[in-house]
């Protein structure tokens, strides 16, 4: 007996992170158990946090690696893609010797982006 294969037409897939927002409030809202009171909570941790970390890293270089881990796990806890992947960006920099100011600068831009788009969220 083998199985019937049916033809399916192509159908796109939904992005992995909405394109217009660099947070994923889908998967905050799955790791806050949908608790609109926790998203907004954690949200302003991790505002307050990315701020701290980032000018830990750039006064305190021979911590930044385990710093820009820290960073990532924060943000991919709250769906934050963006900035953990310029977090893990930094950190292969600071390992392979390669361009550790730009990275540096990409997850500033990352973490600023960021934080405005938790400053609207908390707004309204």
């Amino acid at each position: 007996m083998t199985p019937e294969l049916q033809r399916m037409d192509w159908m796109p897939s939904p992005p992995l992170a909405p394109v217009d927002s660099p947070l994923d409030l889908d998967h905050l809202s799955r790791m806050t158990l949908g608790d609109a009171e926790l998203e907004q909570e954690v949200l302003a941790m991790f505002a307050e946090q990315a701020v701290r970390l980032i000018a830990a890293i750039a006064a305190v270089p021979a911590e930044a690696g385990a710093l820009a881990h820290k960073l990532k796990g924060s943000a991919r806890g709250i769906g934050a893609f963006v900035v953990a992947d310029a977090a893990a960006h930094l950190e292969a920099a600071i390992r392979t010797g390669d361009d550790r100011p730009h990275a540096l600068a990409a997850l500033k831009e990352a973490v600023t982006e960021t934080r405005a788009a938790i400053e609207a969220i908390l707004k309204s």
